[in-house]
């Protein structure tokens, strides 16, 4: 009988995902230890040996969270979002200011980040008013009432603005993925989702014509700074000296990586400190020099084999919550390795997002190992039936 419990156990752990992790991992620490030889002469082993603790930290916290009743989540939706308010408004008026933003809440060895928290907190509170509505409602709706899409949005606003105020657009961005993906997983009508575009379309074509007619207004709605990167995005050769110059540094690495990469610590844009940040932000961009095409279609290939293992146990879940739970998480995810991703090829503007599992940093690397808890926890805990 023990035998076979464990054989129940171990069929309902996803080793795939957790294999992938591990690659992940290996990857993560071979790039941010070629990242680290421009900052610290005296101590190159400054962000691996950071990185591994975080790694180690997250990797229990996700074990953790996996035997941890996910259901439970529901119950505890509303007090985790409040917390995460609390957090992103001690931030507001007390925040640590670094380059130019006030992100972090300064503690003993490490700086907090409130809103990567932030993230989870409102997949697991917009997941649980989608369940609370479909336990509830009768035989004759078949799409989500208005009003369930009026309240995910208000649960979004709050944190979508404090965050956007820090400044930092691409967590705010995160935020809004993960509302979009809430708002399609929650089955409402095309006609709503079309409206809801159309309002998306609306407000960018208004930025746009502020921009050309009403430059004075348009400056108190976009900062300055995000306004240099959007001229460094659209405009890169005009600009490459100044806000296009990470973009550009950074392209001139990935295309001298060519097929097979530069050699691992012999990437000249990378190993020299021309690309700004390249521990966290454009981490991608010393893959593609120093692994070449292969190495980033492989880190690529890993990406798309965790979202579809993903996909398959939403799918695969018997309770509407843990699906919520894990398209929510799927929603953040592909946005964040899309973006990242697509910032440093030149199709996104630069938004300062981590490439998860991959970039250096603790609060982002803790805020994803806490979302794959989750996912696990859902994959741990759903049943197979021979008939469905």
């Amino acid at each position: 009988m023990g035998t076979e419990e464990n054989k129940l156990v171990s069929n309902r752990i996803d080793y795939t995902l957790l294999f992938l992790l591990f690659l992940l991992f290996i990857i993560s620490l071979f790039a941010v230890y070629s990242a680290s030889g421009q900052y610290f002469v005296n101590d190159p082993y400054y962000f691996l040996k950071r990185q591994i603790v975080w790694y180690v930290i997250g990797t229990a916290v996700m074990f953790a969270i996996m035997f941890f009743d996910y259901e439970l989540l529901e119950n505890l939706a509303i007090p985790f979002y409040a917390i995460g308010l609390l957090l992103l408004l001690v931030v507001y008026f007390f925040g640590h200011e670094k380059n130019g933003s006030q992100r972090w809440i300064k503690l003993p060895g490490f700086d907090l980040q409130p809103s990567e928290f932030v993230k989870i907190f409102l997949v697991i509170l917009l997941s649980s008013v989608i369940y609370k509505w479909v336990k509830n409602k009768s035989q004759v709706e078949q799409t989500t009432p208005l009003w369930i899409l009026v309240k995910i949005v208000l649960y979004t606003l709050p944190p979508f603005l404090l965050i956007l105020k820090q400044p930092d657009l691409g967590t705010a961005l995160v935020i809004g993925a993960i509302m979009v993906t809430m708002v399609f997983i929650s089955g409402a009508s095309w006609k709503i989702l079309t409206s809801i575009f159309g309002v998306i379309l609306a407000g960018l074509s208004t930025l746009v014509y502020l921009h050309n007619k009403h430059f004075d207004i348009f400056a108190k709605i976009i900062e300055p700074h995000q306004l240099e990167r959007i001229y460094g995005w659209l405009n890169r050769s005009e600009y490459a000296s100044s806000y296009g110059y990470q973009l550009t540094e950074a392209l001139k690495g990935i295309g001298s990586g060519q097929v097979t990469g530069r050699g691992y610590l012999d990437g000249v844009q990378a190993q020299s400190g021309r690309i700004p940040e390249v521990q966290t932000d454009f981490i991608f961009a010393l893959v593609g020099e120093e692994f070449g095409f292969i190495g980033a279609t492989l880190l690529i290939s890993i990406y798309f084999i965790m979202i579809y293992r993903l996909i398959i146990i939403a799918i695969s879940c018997d309770n509407p919550f843990g699906t919520y739970l894990v398209t929510g998480i799927i929603g953040l995810l592909v946005f964040q390795i899309f973006q990242n991703i697509g910032m440093t090829l030149g199709l996104m503007p630069i938004t300062g997002l981590a490439l998860p599992f991959l970039s250096y940093g603790g609060s982002a690397l803790l805020t994803n190992f806490i979302a794959m808890g989750i996912v696990l926890n859902v994959k741990y805990r759903t049943k197979s039936f021979m008939f469905k």
